[in-house]
């Protein structure tokens, strides 16, 4: 009785995988693929990025508010979304972003010593503006493909949970098999293919279940929020930004105080990497720096808020502040995209994360030619056409 009922269950838990693997294939190869594009995004662009560069002088760069007049001039009735100062030798970048009513995302690079304009460029355009396009929507309008990826994802862990539990040995005959491919001369691409979606389905299960768990943490807020909760944190997960303590406003075209934050926070963080200036949004704002600490990670960041009035240091409820001050929950959700990318383990962090990906789009392939060959079996000759024999009797 009980082996019938487990064997019931993993019927039914058969059919939802391949259910779900069948809804979702395309979807999940798509963004499989693209994020493996992604992984190296930053290695590949350095091979060309020569104007991000500039001969170092020796004196100071110029202020944020007349980096603010420039970049304006250059692109005209645009938000600036923030403008990095780096090391010595690199030049300012003005991010320029906003989302309404259509996506707009450029950068201008100025010289840091003289304002000289070198180049700007649309970072939702080239072969990664389409790689990323193709990652979070499919290429399909935002309203229709976030959606369809977000759920898709989310399904994917289903997917990867009974994919588990269907490779799991019914006895301990049959571990060997289920652990390495074991093929010869007179295996047949079926059984190959087998071996292929559940051996390295399996090896690969842990990963993918971390790509596709840090994917619903950026989907869904819901998500997100669980789990930051279930880590044990405790403070406002989203990002808050603080009002200005002074009550007394200082007009920020003709006294920007803010110019005096860029040469402190050099003097203050010595080994930053580089320095992202949010300019106030209104009169009541605070002014925020974005400190990176480690190239081409974001967890590390300290958020730094100030008055723009007063240039008082305003700490912050929520988990982006000081990362010295974040906790392990804080710690572990700030972590989200720099584990889902791989950059989280350096070098050797990406190459997993492209492997993984790269396994994870033949999945729905071999999935799929599972599924059709044993779904449209090759008929078999007509047996009433053959003379029995006394050993079929």
């Amino acid at each position: 009785m009980f082996s019938a009922k487990k064997k019931n269950t993993r019927k039914t838990i058969l059919q939802l995988h391949k259910i779900l693997g069948l809804a979702t294939g395309i979807v999940l190869f798509i963004v499989s693929i693209t994020g493996c594009l992604w992984v190296f995004k930053d290695e590949i662009e350095s091979f060309y990025d020569d104007y991000t560069y500039v001969t170092p002088q020796e004196k100071g760069f110029i202020a944020p508010s007349l980096v603010k007049n420039i970049a304006e001039g250059i692109i005209p009735d645009k938000i600036i979304h923030g403008v990095v100062y780096g090391k010595p030798n690199e030049a300012i970048e003005v991010v320029f972003y906003q989302s309404e009513p259509e996506i707009f995302y450029q950068s201008v690079f100025l010289n840091p010593y003289t304002g000289d304009f070198i180049k700007r460029i649309n970072n939702d355009s080239g072969f990664f503006g389409f790689v990323l396009k193709g990652h979070l929507r499919l290429w399909l309008p935002d309203a229709i493909g976030s959606r369809v990826v977000s759920y898709s994802i989310l399904l994917f862990l289903i997917i990867m949970v009974s994919g588990i539990f269907l490779w799991w040995p019914r006895n301990n005959k049959n571990w060997r098999q289920r652990l390495k491919f074991d093929w010869n001369s007179k295996t047949r691409w079926k059984r190959k293919n087998f071996d292929l979606h559940t051996v390295t389905g399996f090896y690969i299960s842990s990963f993918g279940l971390i790509l596709a768990f840090t994917g619903c943490v950026m989907a869904f807020n819901w998500f997100y929020f669980i789990a930051y909760k279930a880590t044990g944190g405790d403070k406002a997960p989203q990002f808050i930004m603080p009002k200005n303590i002074s009550k007394n406003s200082v007009d920020p075209v003709q006294n920007p105080l803010y110019d005096e934050l860029i040469p402190f926070l050099y003097k203050k963080y010595t080994n930053a990497k580089s320095f992202e200036l949010h300019y106030p949004e209104n009169d009541s704002t605070s002014v925020l720096v974005e400190v990176s600490n480690s190239k081409g990670l974001y967890y590390n960041m300290d958020y730094l808020f100030f008055d723009q009035n007063t240039l008082q240091e305003i700490e912050t409820t929520s988990i982006y502040g000081k990362y010295k001050d974040a906790k392990f929950a804080d710690k572990v959700i700030r972590m989200n995209y720099d584990i889902h990318i791989g950059a989280i383990g350096g070098i050797v962090g990406k190459i997993i994360a492209f492997l993984i990906s790269l396994i994870c789009a033949s999945l729905p392939i071999s999935g799929i030619l599972l599924w059709y060959g044993r779904t449209y079996k090759r008929k078999p000759r007509n047996l009433s056409k053959i003379k029995p024999s006394y050993d079929t009797l």
